[in-house]
């Protein structure tokens, strides 16, 4: 199969061959027609989903990625095994991957981004492109240390191998069908959801940077991980529902086993950032001042410059400031900060550093104006 790749490195073909697996796996499900689906296979779907959506959100995420709490390395290997048991790959290349998604959330860079890439590469694609197999252990050094947890990355299979058997063994068939395969198969796309939809659909309460919302239909189904926004604002904290009536499951259960020493030093989120008062990072003043200016039009500024019929005035208006550009030339005024502003308050939930955004946005489209500038004359 041909290919083509960008300048960041994304391939253009969306069918691979290690998606093959998994699709299978998904016809696999269409097996209970013949195993039937008996009340006992019910009773371990139910089951199995609810304990390894557990360890999805408090091991391959909370724990794993963000180490939102402490535990011991004996519990540390059950939440491995227990979130390997989803299939979705080993805890080492999860939580680098999930990493690397932080630092870059919905830019080019994002391994999964909707905004970037469409929905169903965010979903589901990007997990079996070429570019994404190999896991970047210098992200991960803190785990990669764990023998054990080396051992799970080179088996990481072998979790779900015994879960399966387990279900197997209790339920015959149907219990290997029902209660695995199709637990399984809604583990899947309930976590690819976060990656997907919850940077699409729902309400923003932080200013992050990046497309993520919360979404509650997404924190029911995942016990807690569908308060994405909330997430990207704080992600140390092992609550991600900072509001009492945000049902955070995963939370909930991670507290009482605090209570009896199996986890603790839970991080929280300060006051400041319950309170959405916190400043934000450069970072994210960054990111959101460029989407803010990308929302103006430039385009005028462009076709003036294509328009102007004496060289020499072009390559002397390339000299110039902005301000003196558009009073001389009678260019497209650019925005003042005040339209800017304006903007941003209709585009921005509210937030502590919005004049900053706004600053930070008036710079960028005066340099785009003297860019272009320079660019004309050098042409």
């Amino acid at each position: 199969m041909t290919h083509k790749t960008d300048t960041t490195g994304f391939h253009d073909d969306i069918l691979y061959p290690a998606a093959i697996p998994f699709v299978l796996f998904h016809f696999a499900a269409f097996a209970a027609i013949w195993t039937g689906v008996s009340t006992t296979a019910l009773w371990i779907c139910l089951s199995l989903y609810v304990i390894r959506i557990f360890a999805i959100g408090a091991g391959y995420h909370r724990y794993f990625s963000h180490r939102a709490f402490t535990t011991s390395r004996t519990f540390q290997f059950i939440l491995a095994c227990l979130a390997q048991s989803t299939m979705q790959r080993n805890v080492l290349w999860w939580a680098a991957k999930h990493r690397h998604h932080h630092l870059y959330s919905d830019t080019e860079a994002d391994v999964h981004s909707p905004r970037q890439r469409g929905f169903f590469y965010a979903h589901v694609g990007w997990i079996f492109a070429r570019q994404h197999h190999e896991t970047d252990l210098t992200k991960i050094p803190d785990f990669a240390r764990y023998p054990e947890l080396v051992w799970l990355h080179r088996l990481e299979l072998a979790p779900a191998c015994v879960m399966a058997a387990v279900a197997f063994a209790i339920g015959g068939w149907s219990g290997l069908v029902v209660g695995f395969v199709w637990s399984t198969v809604l583990l899947y796309h309930a976590t690819f959801f976060i990656n997907s939809l919850a940077h699409v659909m729902g309400s923003k309460r932080y200013v992050t940077g990046d497309d993520s919302r919360n979404n509650w239909l997404l924190a029911l189904m995942t016990f807690g991980e569908g308060w994405h926004n909330n997430h990207h604002a704080f992600q140390s904290s092992v609550r991600q529902g900072f509001k009492w009536w945000e049902y955070d499951p995963t939370f909930y259960i991670l507290t009482v086993l605090s209570w009896f020493g199996v986890v603790w030093d839970l991080k929280s989120p300060p006051k400041a950032v319950l309170r959405n008062e916190q400043r934000l990072g450069t970072k994210i003043i960054e990111r959101s001042a460029a989407q803010l200016a990308a929302t103006f039009h430039v385009a005028a500024v462009r076709e003036f410059f294509a328009s102007m019929p004496d060289a020499e005035a072009v390559h002397g208006l390339a000299a110039m400031k902005s301000a003196d550009m558009i009073a001389k030339f009678h260019m497209p005024a650019l925005p003042t900060r005040e339209e800017i502003s304006l903007r941003a308050k209709a585009m921005f939930v509210k937030t502590v550093s919005l004049d900053d955004i706004v600053d930070r946005a008036y710079v960028i489209l005066h340099e785009a104006l003297e860019y272009y500038g320079r660019r004309e004359q050098i042409a």
